[in-house]
């Protein structure tokens, strides 16, 4: 073939392709086809001379409708262009075409369309999201149902995709529409932060000005928008890719059914949680525990500056509240008499040397105070509660509540938590003498989810005894209370055996898994659009299990050998469990859990028969005991 020729071709080519964008403009004029001002991220990228342009590559080109132009912003995340249309437009439809190069198609997934009434987007909410590759030269689009009308309307591309969309197109009705209908991830709600001149959180410090907005898990309505601010949250988990986030509205608020209205909330990755369910799994342990305290959750979809960042966990911020950990919150006047006797909470902590307020105890713990605030505790405080743990530490019975330590201690070890003690929160109120353990915190490595600890039921002891994470002397702080001492370990089988008979049981501990395996279907499946990690193993994860499905039935493979197991070793059974005999007769190993079941009072078992000398009862009549439990229990 010559050179004329292919020149000819190429020629026909583009004067066919721009024949086919002016009889789709022609027929998009029908459609309402919006038109304004260009709008975008300040700089494109020159992909020659690998540096920032505004002649090559702009934004203009998004627009041109010639479908081998494009445009690539300079940054490589959060680029974006759009249009000012002058006024507010109900958007009926969007339309995008790729970059026509190798990977074009697939960087248009998980691209954000957005409408705002700011100029600087801080309002913006959602209208679209794009889940599926593009095609080279060929629009696609998509109609939405958005009832609200918007001026400003933009495509911010996926993260690190430097924008290159090669055409948009937007459609709708001149209007200021209503707030009934907006557009969702999925079924979940969605929490929409946008930061004055698109400031990333990159630390924990910087609290950057935000607009916070919360659409509800039904997408009807918008639950509340305020004004606040977001930074970076957490320790190991800043690490990872996917960042924690505590954000806060300038007044307390409730969110989403929360019992807490509060200001700050968090909102937790679970990277390396790949059932995006751990942390909720354990709070239920909790509350069916009946601890004081546990922390508000529910799964949520997070988009941050028009970025989809996946599902997170919006949470409680574990603090001083009414509905959070109730204690009284002091101020720094607090220093003498009752007044200095509390409230605080704190938390023995592994990274306490990157906390503003801490003391190591006598006995070796690092212990770090989260309330008062560090820009309100004192001197006085401090040497206070200092003083007063140690005390603690010397007599564990007299100050240290063991209701809910041992509650907690349940918890992680059901749960099969490796940093149970590598991060344990601790309160105290004013006027009582007593500590108390809580609220439960961390678990994106329970469940068996870390190498370290894998396979947990392998082991013969506790998982804090053996392979578990712990910080400071927190082991010897443990044995001390449910290895060393016979009372309190005959506590911890009571209160494990009052759990097990008043619903803590793997039956609804693992209904409860198919309830979020449902709930978290539609989010899981962009979540690890974003996040392609499921055939990766990150952070301490142990096994590739190879699909949501699987790492879901492995937590209740997990559950249901974990009970199993704890039961074995806090000596707990049913009570009906035992030998019968040819006679019908049943032996019970253990006369207290048959007392327990009846009334406490040994001369009511009847009918009875002998009492060997191992302590055994024998039953001559089982259907006379099976109505004493009907009629006792």
């Amino acid at each position: 073939m010559s050179l004329l020729t292919i020149i000819i071709k190429n020629r026909m080519r583009k004067l066919l392709l721009v024949l086919i964008s002016c009889i789709c403009a022609l027929s998009s004029f029908a459609d309402n086809r919006l038109s304004g001002t260009v709008i975008g991220s300040d700089w494109s990228y020159d992909y020659i001379n690998r540096i920032p342009s505004t002649t090559v590559n702009t934004k203009k080109q998004a627009f041109d409708r010639d479908p081998d132009t494009f445009f690539a912003s300079f940054d490589t995340s959060y680029g974006w262009v759009g249009l000012d249309l002058g006024t507010p437009h109900v958007i009926t439809r969007v339309g995008w075409m790729p970059r026509n190069y190798s990977t074009g198609p697939q960087s248009v997934v998980l691209g954000v369309f957005e409408g705002a009434n700011s100029e600087d987007f801080m309002d913006a909410v959602p209208i679209y999201m794009i889940t599926a590759a593009g095609t080279v030269h060929q629009m696609s689009y998509a109609d939405l149902s958005v009832s609200k009308g918007f001026r400003y309307v933009r495509y911010v591309g996926p993260s690190n995709a430097r924008c290159n969309i090669a055409e948009l197109e937007f459609y709708g009705n001149k209007g200021a529409g209503d707030d009934s209908r907006f557009y969702r991830f999925s079924n979940l709600p969605t929490v929409i932060v946008h930061t004055l001149n698109n400031e990333i959180p990159h630390d924990k410090e910087t609290q950057i000005v935000s607009q916070l907005t919360v659409l509800g898990d039904d997408g009807h309505e918008v639950i509340l928008t305020g004004p606040g601010t977001i930074r970076e949250r957490g320790n190991g988990s800043r690490e990872f890719p996917k960042r924690p986030y505590r954000i806060k509205f300038d007044s307390k608020t409730r969110v989403l059914g929360s019992p807490a209205k509060a200001k700050k909330w968090t909102l937790i990755p679970n990277y390396s949680d790949k059932t995006l369910m751990r942390n909720i799994l354990a709070f239920e342990i909790s509350k069916r525990l009946d601890m004081p305290y546990t922390p508000f959750s529910t799964p949520v979809d997070v988009i941050l500056n028009g970025e989809y960042k996946g599902c997170y966990q919006l949470c409680d911020q574990v603090e001083v509240n009414n509905n959070r950990v109730n204690i009284t919150e002091m101020t720094e006047d607090d220093n003498s008499g009752e007044l200095i006797t509390g409230g605080f909470l704190f938390e023995i902590d592994a990274y306490y040397r990157e906390e503003p307020v801490y003391f190591i105890s006598n006995d070796g713990n690092p212990v770090t105070i989260k309330s008062p605030d560090d820009d309100v505790i004192t001197d006085e405080q401090i040497a206070y509660i200092e003083n007063h743990f140690n005390l603690m530490e010397n007599n564990k019975k007299r100050y240290l509540d063991l209701n809910t330590f041992l509650r907690h201690f349940i918890v992680g070890e059901l749960s099969g938590n490796t940093d149970t003690y590598w991060s344990t929160y601790m309160y105290k109120q004013r006027n009582n003498d007593t500590i108390y353990t809580g609220p439960v915190w961390d678990f994106d490595l329970a469940f068996e989810n870390d190498v370290r600890t894998y396979p947990i039921n392998d082991n013969n002891d506790y998982i804090y005894r053996t392979t578990g994470s712990v910080t400071g002397k927190m082991r010897n702080f443990v044995n001390e209370l449910v290895i060393d001492d016979l009372e309190v370990q005959q506590q911890l089988k009571d209160i494990w055996r009052y759990a097990r008979r008043h619903g803590l049981d793997p039956e609804h501990l693992i209904a409860s898994v198919d309830s979020l395996e449902n709930l978290l279907q539609e989010s899981q499946e962009k979540n690890f659009m974003r996040w392609d990690i499921m055939d990766t193993l990150v952070q301490q994860n142990p096994v590739i299990w190879g699909s949501f499905e699987a790492e879901v039935q492995h937590v209740r493979d997990f559950i249901t050998a974990r009970f199993e197991w704890m039961d074995n070793k806090l000596d707990y059974s049913d009570i009906l469990v035992g030998d019968v005999n040819e006679d019908g007769e049943v032996t019970i190993s253990d006369v207290t859990l048959l007392i327990d079941y009846i009334t406490g009072n040994e001369s009511q078992i009847s009918p009875a028969a002998d009492v060997n000398e191992d302590g055994e009862i024998t039953i001559g009549d089982l259907s006379a005991l099976i109505d004493l439990l009907i009629k006792y229990y």
